[in-house]
């Protein structure tokens, strides 16, 4: 039997060994990263130089980095009306964000929901930055938060562009920035970005680390006033509690890693991976075709073909992909990014997400192209027999 196949990275990334080796040698450690002696300062230590790759990943300043328990922390915590910059203590007024976020993010983190609007975007799948700055004219003091690249299209969201809207109107812009290491750019400043998510196992570290990093903006630095977890001096008092060492070790490792990028290598799989597609379905619907994308992800479906259908088959076969977001319990439901890109409900049942990584071949492509024929084949004339 063949090696199972694993083409959901968007979900998880298989575990990097840099960061494998660095969560062990983080376990041999006793101490508590608070205590003055040796030991409290071996563990101390570690923190710190994963707190350093972080931010020359982002391309921040050490300092401004906090470790969280992952990226739906980082953004609870991000978004927040005590936002204070340069000593300015005035609570944020309104949160927009863009209609395909996370749902950490579209829940609105700490705003109350009426202080809470949706930013539409195009058929593509790319936030309408002129629905966007009409949104900014109606806010005193606003926080936006845009994610960086679509974690179930792959859809590379502007930016730079909306940071420029943002700022230009007295608002701070946030960043989740979770798919991009080591696929795209994430550079703080090149971006615009206030604040950032990242996520350890996105990028190949272990489950349950994330961070939020601050830059010092254009309205000077960024302080949260008003911690989500409260309690300890942690985190220099952003975050309570006492760290995971190992975990925040393996997210160091995994950042240092990650700085070396193969987007031209995962980009030429995913080509030939919707070549086949197309050369095999020619009905298929590839979402976000016409926008910049990840070079690892492919979003489709097929006319007839229901999502559960396709990944019950493709399982059984050994491969592992998904409907979409993996944040659902397991279950295969809606994507609200496809209805926001006015998708209609009938194909938007049937897509599949698949996302490549560092480590995937031609040979895997090859051999997902070779399944998708057999599994298409026959549910396409089960639908052909229904409809006649």
């Amino acid at each position: 039997m063949s090696a199972r196949l694993y083409f959901d990275w968007n979900a998880s990334a298989p575990l990097r060994d840099e960061a494998r080796q660095a969560v062990l040698r983080a376990l041999e450690l006793t101490g508590n990263a608070s205590s003055v002696h040796a030991e409290g300062r071996a563990a101390r230590a570690l923190i710190e130089a994963a707190r350093t790759e972080v931010a020359r990943l982002v391309g921040a300043e050490a300092r401004n980095v906090t470790f969280t328990s992952g990226a739906t922390e980082a953004n609870t915590l991000a978004l927040t009306p005590a936002l204070e910059t340069a000593g300015d203590k005035r609570r944020r007024d309104r949160l927009l964000v863009s209609a395909i976020e996370h749902p950490s993010v579209l829940c609105g983190g700490r705003f109350d929901a009426a202080a809470v609007e949706h930013i539409p975007v195009n058929g593509d799948g790319v936030v309408d930055l002129a629905a966007l700055r009409r949104a900014l004219a109606r806010c005193e003091r606003p926080l936006v938060s845009l994610m960086l690249a679509n974690n179930e299209t792959g859809v590379v969201q502007p930016v730079r562009e909306a940071a420029e809207i943002v700022h230009a109107a007295n608002g701070l812009l946030h960043v989740d920035a979770v798919q991009a290491p080591g696929r795209i750019g994430c550079d703080m400043a090149a971006l615009g970005a206030d604040l950032m998510t990242l996520s350890a196992h996105k990028l190949g570290g272990p489950q349950g680390a994330g961070a939020l990093i601050r830059r010092s903006s254009v309205f000077g630095d960024i302080h949260i006033a008003e911690p989500l977890i409260k309690g300890g001096g942690q985190e220099r008092a952003t975050r309570a509690g006492t760290e995971s060492v190992a975990a925040i070790a393996g997210l160091g490792a995994a950042a240092l890693a990650a700085q070396q990028a193969d987007a031209a290598h995962m980009a030429k799989l995913r080509d030939a991976l919707e070549a086949g597609l197309k050369a095999t379905t020619p009905e298929v619907v590839i979402f976000g075709e016409g926008a910049l994308r990840l070079p690892n992800t492919t979003m489709f479906a097929v006319p007839g073909i229901k999502a559960e259908t396709a990944l019950i088959a493709f399982d059984l076969d050994g491969i592992a992909v998904s409907s979409g977001s993996a944040c659902s319990s397991g279950k295969v439901q809606a994507s609200h990014v496809l209805a926001a890109m006015g998708v209609s409900p009938a194909l938007a049942r049937g897509a599949v997400r698949v996302s490549l990584g560092r480590t995937s071949t031609a040979a895997d492509v090859e051999r997902f192209l070779g399944t998708w024929i057999k599994l298409s084949g026959s549910l396409l004339k089960e639908r052909a027999g229904i409809a006649a």
